[in-house]
């Protein structure tokens, strides 16, 4: 069941994942799952499901699977920046070499006020955190 803890299956969405319990042990001899949560990647909430809710031992894997989820899209966010940080200056490299002036005037307009937003919120956000520091001295 790769990283999922034994018995239990995560169907993954948005904000966390439903929670089922996989059953092999039934009549049919098939597998088999109950809903047995929701886990909220947010803040942590498991919702019970109906009238079979986790034991306490599912639930502690349910807690230990959030705390993995919640690093892997930590991860996964800081990674998209530095491949961000490759695209622009990927697309610096084309529009230098290879654009067209046709194609350029496609996304100019768009690039630059996306490119002007990001920078107001780093330099605004690098001036709090000096502040933040000299404050601290």
């Amino acid at each position: 069941m790769g990283d999922n803890p034994e018995g239990l299956y995560f169907r993954t969405r948005e904000n966390g994942a439903m929670v089922f319990r996989v059953d092999l042990e039934n009549r049919q001899r098939r597998l088999e799952l109950q809903q047995i949560a929701v886990a909220n990647v947010r803040n942590g909430e498991i919702k019970p499901h109906n009238e079979t809710p986790p034991t306490d031992a599912e639930t502690r894997d349910i807690e230990t699977w959030i705390a993995a989820r919640q690093k892997t899209l930590s991860n996964r966010a800081i990674d998209d920046i530095f491949r961000a940080i490759d695209h622009l200056n990927l697309t610096a490299q084309w529009a230098q070499s290879k654009a067209s002036d046709t194609e350029l005037e496609e996304f100019t307009d768009q690039l630059l006020m996306a490119m002007h937003d990001l920078r107001l919120v780093l330099v605004r956000k690098k001036s709090d955190r000096m502040m933040k520091a000299q404050a601290g001295r």
